[in-house]
């Protein structure tokens, strides 16, 4: 029998806590420092990433206790994900809420948690730490990348 995906069929208010986690793809997008234009209301992503992701991995390095360390990092939940339009393209989240597949490199399609940065999707070699930037010169590391990449399945 050939039985769907969860993600498929589940909406993201249905999903369990291990199928939502499951649907992080380790890109470590969402962890870039953005900058909000006042005026417009338009995000634009820096290459700047948050002091704990690891920029090899492009994992949490203090997943469970990120929210102490880092006060504003979004604990995304399913009302979060219908109200945050910076999501990337390639995010599964966003994917599912809007009733598209994920994509081949996905580690849950592929089987692979290495294949969404051998696709060249992650943030993986491309940024530095927030330690590393002052806040101020944030604009200097505009990227558009984390909005284009991956945008074929």
């Amino acid at each position: 029998m050939n039985e769907e995906p969860f993600w498929k069929l589940k909406s993201l208010d249905e999903m369990s806590n291990t199928e939502w986690e499951s649907l992080c793809d380790g890109c470590g997008l969402c962890c870039l420092n953005k900058l909000e234009d006042w005026d417009t209301g338009e995000v634009a992503f820096t290459s700047v990433r948050c002091r704990l992701m690891d920029g090899d991995t492009c994992r949490c390095t203090d997943y469970p206790n990120r929210q102490a360390t880092v006060p504003d990092c979004i604990q995304l939940s399913p009302e979060e994900v219908r109200a945050i339009a910076w999501l990337p393209p390639t995010c599964a989240y966003r994917l599912v809420r809007d009733g598209e597949d994920l994509y081949w490199w996905h580690p849950l399609v592929s089987g692979d948690p290495e294949t969404v940065h051998s696709a060249g999707i992650s943030a993986k070699g491309r940024t530095v730490s927030e330690e590393e930037v002052d806040v101020d010169d944030f604009e200097d590391y505009l990227v558009e990348w984390p909005l284009t990449v991956g945008n074929n399945p």
